[in-house]
């Protein structure tokens, strides 16, 4: 599709890097949530955050539902897990904290890019 955008407007007279740069990347709108919401505080993603509960490659370890339910659903997620986990992402989740679902979506692409 963006190829299709890119050849639309340069028909058009404008430059495909030009059309291409001004289309939004769902994952940087999710890095930036997750710096917003301070995940770090508990995650770690390329050598930065909490070294406890690493997220590098998350993206390649689990599908993008099950990413989204770790988000909307982490009591279930933990739930299915062999033990429950010390430090609950469910209670920080039910403390009211919840996230919106603009920025669920754009953590969701943000994580599945981490692979």
């Amino acid at each position: 599709m963006r190829r299709g955008v890119a050849v639309a407007l340069a028909v058009l007279g404008v430059p495909a890097a030009l059309a291409l740069a001004q289309e939004p990347d769902p994952s940087a709108a999710g890095r930036k949530v997750y710096e917003d919401r301070k995940c770090a505080t508990c995650h770690m993603v390329a050598g930065e955050g909490n070294i406890r509960f690493k997220l590098d490659g998350v993206g390649g370890r689990l599908a993008e539902d099950d990413l989204r339910r770790w988000l909307t659903d982490a009591d279930a997620m933990e739930r299915a897990l062999p033990t429950r986990p010390a430090v609950r992402m469910s209670e920080w989740l039910d403390s009211n904290r919840k996230i919106s679902d603009a920025d669920v979506d754009a953590l969701v692409a943000y994580l599945a890019s981490l692979k």
